[in-house]
């Protein structure tokens, strides 16, 4: 992969294999899937590009895209990098509030939006964005004398031939996108990718991970979201695979059986809502909950036993090269850990592991095969990032020939930093930094990040900037981690770790993410800055609560039954449960139950999910204070405690 641009990623990929299958999206008109080969993408991309080009819009002008993933989004995409064009993707589940603060921020001088209904709810905000010049939406005729044309009328209104179907000179460091960071306790921030950034991530990828011409992409995660815009859209353009667009999040199980994806980019909870749907169909039946535990044990064995193959395999091909080259210290680090895991597999060849293999091939058939079903029965690839996997659920999936392979990045780095692969999965860790990505820890142990994916910065934020990349190029991630054998072991956010009166500290992400590994819970946050103990505020899966209400003798509908010492003691039993392998100090002892979703429009999360902490505790802070009442006021933080 020798291009160095997005648009020259593009046109290579239509002249390689024009009439492939480039994308696969729903046609709700006829209800069925329409595909379309990339010479016909190049013939839409032309299209817009003519439109836009009409628009005059000078060089590095910013180009607003509130629309779903779908062949539109790309279009429009491709045709504003083509033609020296900014993109500036936006949550398309965003408030109308927040997304004017992103149109204002960033100057938008074009806004690409799903409806005239949802441009109607940003157009009371027109006097904050004085810069906006033109709204497209893929809605009915628009307005006369408006800012607003559907998107057949402004390619009617655009001339056959233009300024839109010249050669424009894209340089490798002009900006490529800036995508604005989800904002858990502020404003959202700007970050500036240009093209080397996104294209040396793209090549950085495929070099740890093949992807083939013949491979399926399922598209979910918006298009705002970096992992997704690299790794789901760009990276299958530059491997020539084809990207289907999922309909929604609620129709996803019927997208995966009705596309069948090869290659699958996602987020932890995805899995972990499948993971609880297993977990609630087996507690009801002992022989299925016995078959599971069975089918689990046996698969892992057998991930086990592929991977330490896999791993003296490579050990070997390093000794084999040894007279050509010294053997450096992460070759070491990795032949040790094959000889080690190779020396654990033969010694696990007991009588009851020699049984387990005889039953591997039905447990496989009746657990395992079914499970795969779930997700279209032939994903090769399932990446999985942008928060931490239950260990119990990343085993889990392996165990059962899901091929879960989880990464760590950011915004701010294009986004992949690291990730496992099919040869070396190490599911209790994010994998190595990929190729050409450099990574070592820093004080308060910060996972330092440098190479050639780092953004340029934050947009009109130099001294935001400067305080995250430093004068040696080093991008400060915020995250605490370890490096174990080349590998990358993420703890927790720095800012987040919470520091009890006791002066104990706790990183809540790792606590919220077991507690939501439970079903019985949809969101979660735990609180304890400056307290003697955690706690813990908790939605409940509604239908899950109305049948446990039941059994508890109380009133579902009655906001009141979640007060009563029942409803706590069975969440607490469930939470304790959940944070087993947790320290005692780390354990909530108190906790505040809802069945009232926290939303983006109330501004209690990001678009990304991400609870907004301070938001949170300000909405809650009477039930908080209500969950400490009679353990003394709020102690203040232990200033040796190192925060």
């Amino acid at each position: 992969m020798s291009e160095r641009t997005l648009p020259e990623v593009l046109q290579r990929r239509i002249a390689l294999t024009p009439a492939a299958e480039a994308y696969r999206q729903f046609d709700a008109a006829s209800g069925r899937w329409v595909g379309y080969s990339w010479a016909e993408i190049g013939g839409r991309v032309a299209q817009y590009r003519r439109a836009l080009g009409a628009e005059q819009l000078p060089s590095g002008a910013r180009i607003a895209v509130l629309v779903s993933n779908s062949v539109e989004h790309v279009c429009m995409d491709q045709a504003a990098l083509a033609l020296g064009l900014v993109p500036v993707p936006l949550h398309v589940i965003d408030n109308p509030e927040s997304l004017a603060y992103v149109l204002a921020d960033c100057g938008a001088s074009l806004l690409f939006v799903s409806s005239a209904a949802r441009w109607q709810l940003l157009e009371p905000f027109r006097a904050r964005l004085p810069q906006l010049r033109r709204v497209i939406h893929l809605g009915a005729r628009a307005g006369e004398g408006t800012i607003a044309r559907s998107l057949t009328e402004w390619f009617a209104a655009a001339p056959r031939s233009g300024d839109g179907e010249k050669d424009v000179p894209v340089d490798a460091d002009a900006l490529a996108a800036i995508v604005y960071t989800s904002g858990t306790t502020g404003h959202p921030k700007g970050v500036m990718l240009s093209h080397r950034n996104v294209v040396s991530n793209v090549r950085s990828i495929l070099s740890a991970i093949p992807v083939w011409e013949t491979d399926v992409f399922l598209s979910f995660l918006p298009l705002s979201h970096t992992l997704e815009r690299t790794a789901g859209y760009y990276l299958p353009i530059a491997a020539g695979a084809c990207v289907a667009f999922a309909r929604s999040v609620p129709r996803l199980m019927e997208d995966l059986v009705a596309v069948r994806p090869t290659v699958l980019v996602s987020v932890p909870r995805i899995y972990e809502r499948v993971y609880a749907g297993i977990q609630e169909a087996t507690d009801r039946r002992f022989a299925g909950r016995a078959l599971l535990a069975l089918a689990v044990r046996a698969g892992w064995a057998r991930f086990a036993r592929a991977q330490a193959g896999d791993a003296r395999a490579q050990a070997n091909d390093t000794r084999a090269q040894g007279s050509a080259r010294p053997e450096t210290g992460d070759a070491r680090a990795r032949s040790g850990g094959a000889q080690g895991r190779g020396e654990r597999a033969r010694a696990s060849l007991s009588p009851d592991s020699l049984l387990l293999r005889c039953l591997e091939p039905a447990l496989d058939r009746w657990v395992g095969a079914r499970v795969r079903a779930r997700f279209g029965g032939r994903l090769r690839a399932a990446v999985t990032g942008g928060a931490p996997m239950l260990s119990e659920v990343a085993r889990t999936f392996l165990a059962l020939g899901v091929p879960l392979l989880q990464g760590y990045g950011l915004t701010e780095s294009a986004p992949v930093v690291a990730c496992n692969t099919p040869t070396d999965n190490h599911p209790e860790s994010v994998g190595r930094p990929l190729p050409g990505v450099q990574a070592r820890i820093a004080e308060r142990d910060e996972l330092l990040v440098r190479g050639p994916s780092v953004m340029l910065g934050y947009w009109q934020r130099p001294r935001d900037t400067a305080e995250a990349i430093d004068a040696e190029g080093w991008l400060h991630t915020g995250d605490q981690a370890s490096i174990v054998e080349g590998r990358i072991l993420i703890k927790g956010r720095i800012k987040d770790i919470i520091v009890t009166s006791t002066g104990e500290k706790i990183a809540p992400l790792d606590l919220e993410t077991a507690i939501a590994g439970d079903g019985a819970f949809d969101q979660v946050m735990v609180v304890g800055e400056g307290r003697p103990y955690i706690a813990a505020l908790g939605v409940l899966n509604r239908a899950r609560w109305e049948e446990q209400a039941r059994k508890l003798g109380l009133d579902p509908a009655d906001s009141e039954s979640l007060r009563s010492s029942a409803a706590r003691e069975w969440a607490l039993s469930r939470i304790a449960e959940a944070v087993r392998s947790f320290p005692a100090y780390a354990r909530p002892r108190a906790v505040y139950l809802t069945t009232e979703p926290w939303t983006v429009d109330a501004g209690l999360i990001t678009p990304t999910l991400k609870p907004k902490r301070p938001a949170l505790q300000s909405r809650f802070a009477e039930a908080i204070a209500e969950l400490y009442r009679g353990h003394g006021p709020m102690a203040t933080p232990n200033a040796s405690a190192g925060r």
